[in-house]
């Protein structure tokens, strides 16, 4: 008889994105835990289906989504990108919410994420960002 096996992860670490080397070791940047996976969520937000080599699939249609007639089936089409793409993508988070509030006046719209991190003891997260039209 096999034992149900739950793996946990110590922690979580990812390069930082600004590349800024660390001012005593001169080594690149490192995020840890929530801050780490904050920046996962958003790079998957904004990164575009095809961008990532070797992973056509990976990321998510969002700025497509932004040069639309801004209404509530608009505001329904991100939600429902962004919660495919991060189920899709990353496995470090569960209980995913996503708000999204339109600002037609700014051509922005504001996304609001809330999610649990797996494998750790962390209260639910929520992070807020806006997304901006390049036209």
């Amino acid at each position: 008889m096999m034992a149900d096996v739950n793996r946990v992860s110590r922690s979580f670490k990812d390069i930082s994105l600004s590349f800024l080397p660390h001012p005593v070791t001169g080594d690149l940047g490192v995020l840890r835990d929530a801050r780490a996976i904050r920046q996962s969520v958003r790079n998957i937000v904004e990164t575009i289906p095809g961008e990532k080599f070797f992973e056509p699939l990976f990321g998510s249609d969002v700025r497509g989504q932004l040069f639309e007639n801004a209404n509530y089936a608009t505001a329904f089409a991100i939600e429902d990108q962004i919660t495919v793409s991060l189920e899709n993508f990353e496995p470090r988070i569960d209980d995913i919410v996503v708000k999204v509030d339109l600002f037609t006046d700014q051509n922005e719209v504001g996304v609001s994420v809330a999610y649990n991190i797996v494998g750790e003891e962390f209260p639910p997260q929520n992070y807020t960002f806006i997304l901006t039209s390049t036209r």
